[in-house]
């Protein structure tokens, strides 16, 4: 059920899931309402898509900039329960790093400008819990592997920038509008809901499993490997994949803990271990049964060796723990989902 507070605060009983209809958000909003949560979920639709709204959620069609659709969703929620909204989940932020370098303004304007609107709806509201779905892409560069919190802070593209300015920006509202807020930061979310739950595939992935779906039911030609040349083992790039279900659990984790603790925190999450990019590609043949063709091309600029994040802090403070992502766990999930496609 929801996060019990203190005696002199209300238990987290409603949460607003703004970008509910995408990819993680979904996720997100099920393993909300399978813990007893009521939800509403806040999407231009965009991104998102109808298939993935949960039967039990509510639905607001907003854009996070307007003022008067986000302040009437947390005020005057339409779920059918009639309780307020005591909790905000922040999944509504433009996401490739590459395209943030190409057009800083959608980003910029979309996950800067986006969420002081969102943050100014909350404190009009008198809503003070919030979990922001944040990024490893803050730190930059790894200095060391694993990368813990302590890690410097030197984010390599303006996707990266918008959400360490987001953490930034959630710790003075702490400070000034007391607003309690969890940061989590992650790379390369993959997988689906294991049970099929969940109705439309990503829009736009960009990441490395869905590509390699992609390729593997013909959508796309190949899956390119931008070089194999790094200090690795294979001479390939080595990540850190989180499966989206590890990643729903940690959101609603960290909501009972801001609730309960009345204060606010930032965790990484990861496996603590990568795998190669070349070894994905093998497992995912090996999954799928399909020839996946791929191609060598060049190294693309800024994509460091090895990323892999530390969780240690998640586990100790949230009792959280990466359980379903293995990678052939997340390679079927994935592929359970594009198998689906006639094509």
């Amino acid at each position: 059920m929801g996060a019990v507070c203190s005696t002199d605060r209300r238990p987290i009983v409603h949460v607003l899931v703004v970008g509910g209809a995408g990819y993680i958000g979904s996720h997100v909003a099920r393993r909300l309402i399978d813990g007893g949560y009521s939800v509403t979920v806040y999407d231009n639709l965009v991104h998102g898509l109808h298939a993935n709204l949960h039967s039990e959620a509510a639905f607001v069609h907003g854009d996070i900039h307007d003022q008067v659709a986000l302040r009437a969703a947390l005020r005057a929620t339409p779920h059918p329960e009639g309780t307020p909204v005591d909790a905000v989940i922040h999944l509504a932020a433009a996401k490739a790093a590459g395209e943030s370098m190409i057009n800083p303004e959608l980003y910029a304007n979309n996950n800067l400008s986006g969420t002081v609107s969102l943050l100014n709806a909350m404190t009009f509201a008198g809503v003070k819990y919030i979990v922001f779905s944040s990024s490893a892409a803050v730190y930059g560069e790894p200095r060391y592997t694993p990368m813990d919190e302590k890690h410097p802070t030197e984010p390599v593209n303006f996707y990266g920038f918008t959400k360490l300015m987001i953490e930034k920006l959630l710790a003075w509202y702490g400070q000034l509008r007391g607003i309690r807020s969890a940061s989590l930061r992650y790379f390369n979310a993959a997988g689906y809901d294991a049970a099929g739950r969940i109705g439309g595939l990503e829009q736009q992935p960009a990441n490395l499993i869905p590509l390699i779906m992609e390729a593997a039911v013909g959508m796309r030609p190949e899956i390119q490997i931008f070089g194999d040349d790094y200090e690795t083992d294979d001479g390939t790039c080595i990540r850190d994949y989180i499966h989206v279900t590890d990643l729903a659990e940690a959101h609603a984790l960290a909501l009972d803990w801001i609730a309960a603790n009345d204060d606010s925190l930032v965790v990484n999450l990861g496996t603590g271990h990568g795998i190669s990019v070349l070894e994905m590609v093998e497992k995912a043949r090996a999954v799928t049964g399909q020839p996946i063709p791929s191609r060598v091309v060049e190294r693309r600029p800024g994509d460091p060796a090895t990323v892999i994040a530390s969780s240690d802090l998640a586990a100790e403070i949230l009792g959280w723990r990466a359980e379903h992502s293995g990678a052939e766990n997340l390679l079927k999930t994935t592929w359970d989902m594009y198998a689906r496609l006639d094509r």
